[in-house]
């Protein structure tokens, strides 16, 4: 089979960094847009990509694209894609849709027609007039972008942001994984240089970082839908998993601190490093953000402050970036990356930051104030 083409779906903002992540694994041939990153490359070249990029929400398998703006171009377009390439006979299907700028804005009449259309494709090739739907899972997706149809399917299943060590949280609007990542990933921290998060939480921004610092996989200890799928050889996912167990770095150890006032989030924080296997590199602590001393005279400061729904009481907010504020004045030798929803954080904070980065946690608005402070001298 030639080359197929793929989607790295990602928040707004992050797509940069989901192509450098894609450029790292040796795929080339990248194109960036609102929320996805393109690519082509094989089925392991889609293995690799749902087991190591940190930033990306899911990769979608790009079955055809086209222009339509009438439902029954729309059928007919759909119907001459060849379906059968993946969807097995026995396959369980369902579509799901979105429309944005788009003649055809009814999604679900959308949804409705693709299905049709896939069904008559698959009845014509399998010389089928029923189908069991008891096999492998398919997940369609049909997206219409000011009349561009793209359908897809998916190989991911549940979102890649789902690691499996954050299982159960008592977090309060916690912080997604794959946006903690990207926030490290932005820094340019590197596992030669402290890292500390004086209001962990559940600890997703230290476990991120230490996952990046011993190179495991976040997809590692998880299953991924295309693993069902009989296109996809066994020994593909087998190899790809095996490389990604040899890759882990054993040797060192990162200097990363987290810490938290509460003491049933740092438990949980501290369970949550262990089932990440990263729980050896982390420094826990139970411990006010007033009573925070930098434990050394360079690092980075990264934090997700309470906000939004988190903020239980409002005096707590500027308390909070008057603490930050002493601890880093503007001559510090620490650099700060904190992300929050509240537009007076500068303010607060008494200075501009010298990159803002508008970015979204979920469905929820936030910058990314981002503070340089120079790196030790060398020797």
């Amino acid at each position: 089979m030639d080359k197929l083409k793929f989607i790295a779906t990602s928040t707004f903002g992050l797509e940069a960094t989901v192509k450098r992540e894609l450029q790292r694994l040796g795929i080339e041939k990248t194109k960036g847009g609102d929320g996805r990153v393109d690519f082509e490359g094989t089925f392991e070249d889609m293995a690799r990509a749902n087991i190591w990029l940190r930033a990306s929400d899911r990769i979608l398998l790009v079955v055809g694209e086209f222009e339509a703006t009438i439902f029954d171009d729309l059928f007919e377009q759909t119907k001459a894609l060849p379906w059968e390439d993946f969807i097995t006979r026995d396959g369980k299907f369902d579509v799901d849709g979105k429309s944005i700028k788009s003649t055809l804005f009814s999604v679900p009449d959308c949804q409705a027609i693709v299905k049709k259309a896939v069904v008559e494709r698959l009845k014509t090739k399998y010389n089928l007039e029923w189908f069991p739907e008891d096999g492998p899972v398919y997940k369609i997706q049909v997206a219409l972008l000011k009349d561009k149809v793209t359908l897809t399917i998916d190989t991911t299943g549940a979102g890649l942001h789902k690691r499996g060590y954050r299982a159960n949280s008592d977090a309060k609007a916690p912080i997604k994984e794959t946006l903690a990542a990207a926030m490290v990933e932005m820094s340019y921290w590197r596992r030669d240089r402290t890292l500390l998060d004086p209001m962990c939480g559940s600890g997703t921004i230290a476990i991120e970082a230490a996952l990046m610092a011993k190179n495991i996989a976040p997809g590692l200890n998880r299953n991924f839908v295309f693993q069902t799928w009989p296109q996809v050889d066994y020994a593909i996912w087998q190899n790809v998993k095996a490389k990604a167990k040899e890759a882990i770095r054993h040797e060192g150890a990162a200097q990363i601190y987290a810490s938290d006032i509460d003491k049933k989030m740092v438990e949980q924080a501290r369970q949550n490093a262990k089932e990440a296997g990263v729980a050896d590199i982390i420094q826990f602590e139970t411990k006010d953000i007033a009573d925070i001393k930098l434990p050394c005279e360079y690092g980075i400061l990264m934090t997700n402050p309470p906000y939004g729904q988190r903020l239980l009481d409002n005096d707590e907010l500027p308390r909070i970036y008057a603490i930050l504020k002493k601890k880093l004045p503007k001559n510090s030798t620490w650099s700060a990356y904190i992300i929050t929803s509240d537009d007076d954080f500068e303010q607060y904070f008494g200075r501009k930051a010298d990159a803002k980065r508008k970015l979204f946690n979920g469905n929820l608005k936030t910058d990314y104030y981002q503070y340089y402070g120079p790196r030790p001298a060398k020797g």
